[in-house]
């Protein structure tokens, strides 16, 4: 894990940079590589436990999603698809939300690189509402219905493996 201010993502990179400088970029609070096994978080998330432990979480969670099977990632989809199909409205953190928001104004969730980010994005910014304790947050639009229903998914996802997801 390593930390660092102001952190950015520009074209596919993550940049970092003196707060308060105006630099390319959308501001993140937090990036994950998988192939470096390497988290980076934003410096001022220190001064904030309760957001620190939601990001964190859902940063780890990408190190599980890329080791699921292809099955289990399936069956998440499904259910992602049916919550679309219901018009279900709102996410569970913002960086699922946009990505939601994109696929619902071109017509839904067609196959592709564009469906693969948000299911992972949904994925992790659901472990972190249900493993971080963060309470209620304002990122939390998802109806009690669609969000319960996911809980049950992880629930059963950890009974069918007890020993856990291997991050």
């Amino acid at each position: 894990m390593e930390w660092r201010p102001g952190l950015r993502a520009w074209r596919g990179r993550l940049l970092s940079g003196a707060v308060g400088v105006r630099a390319p970029g959308a501001a993140v609070h937090a990036a994950s590589s998988i192939r470096q096994r390497k988290v980076v978080i934003d410096r001022e998330l220190r001064r904030n436990p309760a957001e620190l432990s939601r990001i964190l979480v859902h940063e780890v969670f990408h190190f599980a999603w890329v080791r699921l099977s292809n099955e289990i990632r399936r069956s998440w989809g499904t259910l992602l698809q049916a919550e679309m199909a219901r018009r279900a409205r709102g996410e569970l953190g913002w960086s699922a939300e946009w990505r939601k928001r994109w696929l619902v104004a071109r017509g839904g969730s067609a196959p592709g690189r564009r469906w693969s980010e948000y299911a992972c994005e949904s994925f992790c910014d659901t472990a972190a509402w249900a493993y971080a304790g963060a309470g209620e947050h304002a990122e939390f639009t998802l109806a009690a219905r669609w969000s319960e229903a996911r809980r049950a998914w992880f629930a059963t996802l950890e009974a069918r493996h007890p020993a856990g997801l291997r991050i």
